[in-house]
């Protein structure tokens, strides 16, 4: 985690994270995956290098983020819902036909809305 935190604010001007909230996943089935994880330890390593180097470090809510169609911004009715959509990983915008990794669509929704933060001044905590 330490090369890892290292290397993002290195390489990076700005980092923007998903308000994850892995306290609340250990309580779930997920537990053993969140644990092994260490969402919050890496999230706490890029938070502190990130000041000491001055660069941006951004919270932004991820509600919908992995149900948002990157391309269009319209939450389509073939997007994942709930905890049925969890098994999809893979879908097709309905409205605009983007074929989309729910991961990276959910990361790219996280960026853009880390960079709408940073173009309406909301300053950083």
């Amino acid at each position: 985690l330490h090369k890892f935190s290292t290397t993002m604010v290195q390489n990076n001007a700005a980092i923007f994270v998903g308000d994850v909230a892995s306290a609340k996943l250990v309580k779930t089935r997920m537990a053993k995956s969140t644990l092994d994880a260490g969402w919050a330890m890496l999230k706490t390593m890029l938070e502190q290098k990130s000041h000491q180097a001055g660069v941006v470090f951004e919270v932004v809510n991820e509600a919908y983020s992995t149900q948002t169609c990157s391309c269009c911004g319209v939450i389509p009715a073939s997007s994942p819902k709930g905890r049925a959509g969890l098994r999809i990983r893979e879908w097709t915008c309905s409205e605009c036909g983007a074929v989309h990794d729910r991961d990276v669509n959910a990361a790219k929704n996280i960026l853009a809305a880390g960079h709408r933060r940073l173009a309406a001044g909301i300053p950083v905590r």
